[in-house]
């Protein structure tokens, strides 16, 4: 008959045997397995030390070829775009920094005007309707005020784009705006008038002296996509901005940071639209190289030459910068022109 002791006896003798299994196991694998180990861990350790040596030199070689940039860049752009007025466009969350160094690179360099900065805001870029009729509004008011005749069928944005750059931009320095009627003040208190519309109606914020007639447009922008996949507004308002901005301007090329440039970005969309073959875009004028680029389109559309993608490949880019024809005063050697800078970036 089996008892209570018997139970007892067996439940002890299946512990005492597992321990014995564990102690014996561990025993006899202790050593394979512990070399395995070493062995792995050296090999990742050595995939790691590869890597991040790899990293460190690309890192010392951006720094050099930023430092080489930084040094050709006012040989590269010395007074291109003398006697052109450059006005600066940006949309929400764009770079200052780029937005600085375009400047400097712009007028130091370049011999540019910088008229100044119009700051598109968050509001401009809203479809609510209660905004848009607020907008429209506007449009209405300061296109009456100016004698501009609005076209039908065009979304609020673009009716303001193309207020703002009937009023602003010309194609030749000295010229005045595209304007059929003009106040006693002059094209500047007219277009003046203008900008005070939209920004104290919260859809824009101005710095220096936008209203001087601008030969020249840049627009910057964050050059981001939405996390979620949604459709980014900043998209659906770059291309008509950019198309009425280059219908009215000598030059207009569209800028951004070399990260968060994929598919869905403001400059990927705009590259994948007809207006492409009128303004030109880059995508890394957070780099100084990227910046002498900028500033050479600018040069290029107003030599004549075509509209163009310069940048990374990663970021959609498929052109190398073209030096535009060199001016008497520039010095321009083949080495040092944005075609060695961008060749690297666009192959």
């Amino acid at each position: 008959m089996i008892d209570f002791r018997y139970h007892l006896v067996s439940i002890v003798a299946v512990f005492l045997a597992l321990a014995i299994g564990i102690v014996l196991g561990s025993t006899e694998l202790q050593g394979p397995t512990y070399n395995l180990l070493d062995r792995t861990t050296a090999k990742l350790q050595a995939e790691l030390n590869q890597v991040s040596g790899q990293r460190n030199t690309a890192q010392a070689e951006a720094s050099v070829g930023e430092a080489y940039a930084q040094a050709v860049e006012p040989v590269v752009l010395h007074n291109l775009l003398a006697g052109q007025r450059l006005l600066i466009l940006t949309e929400p969350g764009a770079s200052a920094s780029v937005v600085a160094a375009l400047t400097d690179a712009a007028t130091t360099d370049a011999g540019a005007t910088v008229t100044g900065q119009i700051a598109l805001q968050s509001k401009f870029f809203d479809n609510s309707d209660t905004t848009l009729d607020f907008l429209n509004q506007t449009n209405q008011a300061m296109a009456q005020a100016a004698g501009i005749q609005l076209t039908t069928g065009q979304t609020y944005q673009e009716q303001a784009a193309a207020v703002i750059a009937k009023e602003i931009l010309v194609k030749t320095p000295g010229s005045t705006p595209n304007q059929t009627g003009v106040t006693s003040g002059g094209p500047e208190s007219t277009a003046q008038t203008m900008l005070d519309g939209y920004a104290n109606s919260g859809f824009l914020t101005t710095s220096g002296q936008p209203y001087l007639p601008a030969t020249l447009a840049i627009v910057v922008t964050p050059q981001t996509a939405p996390a979620d996949g949604t459709a980014d507004l900043l998209d659906q308002v770059l291309v008509p901005l950019a198309t009425e901005l280059s219908s009215y301007s000598a030059a207009t090329v569209v800028t951004g940071v070399s990260t968060g440039s994929g598919p869905g970005s403001p400059i990927s969309v705009l590259r994948a639209n007809s207006v492409a073959s009128q303004v030109s875009s880059v995508d890394d004028t957070d780099l100084v190289s990227g910046q002498t680029v900028a500033i050479e389109a600018l040069a290029t559309l107003l030599s004549g030459g075509k509209a163009a993608s310069y940048g990374l490949t990663a970021n959609g880019a498929s052109a190398v910068a073209a030096s535009p024809a060199p001016t008497p005063s520039a010095s321009v050697s083949p080495s040092v022109s944005p075609s060695a800078t961008s060749s690297k970036k666009a192959r």
